[in-house]
């Protein structure tokens, strides 16, 4: 399993212009090298993740995929999970989307895991 690794959600430093955005869309990008087949991202609160967000869709290296939240939910704390075409998963953990505006994922060959950079 492709293991986790946060990079420095704790110590982000973001424009003023995401902060008063307040929203929790987001996109993602993928910069892994390999194609997507499922993204999930379900509130840090709550053990479900919900419905896969792709549909029958993928998210190839190189591109990205924007993920719009619809109803008046003011939770800020979101977990995402990517299933990649082997079946292989990543997670990353409470991510405060009211502050981030993209998530890229890299796929660190020597480390063996999935590293995201949020911004």
């Amino acid at each position: 399993m492709r293991r986790l690794l946060l990079a420095g959600f704790a110590a982000m430093c973001l424009s003023p212009a995401v902060q008063a955005q307040g929203r929790q869309d987001f996109t993602m990008v993928n910069r892994t090298g390999y194609q997507i087949n499922e993204i999930y991202v379900g509130p840090s609160s709550s053990p479900n993740w919900g419905r896969d967000l792709l549909g029958q869709n993928v998210l190839a290296n190189g591109r990205s995929f924007n993920v719009n939240f619809t109803g008046n939910s003011r939770e800020c704390l979101w977990d995402i999970k990517i299933v990649y075409e082997d079946r292989d998963q990543s997670e990353l953990r409470q991510v405060d989307l009211c502050r981030v505006s993209r998530v890229t994922m890299f796929w660190d060959r020597q480390r063996n895991n999935t590293r995201f950079v949020a911004e």
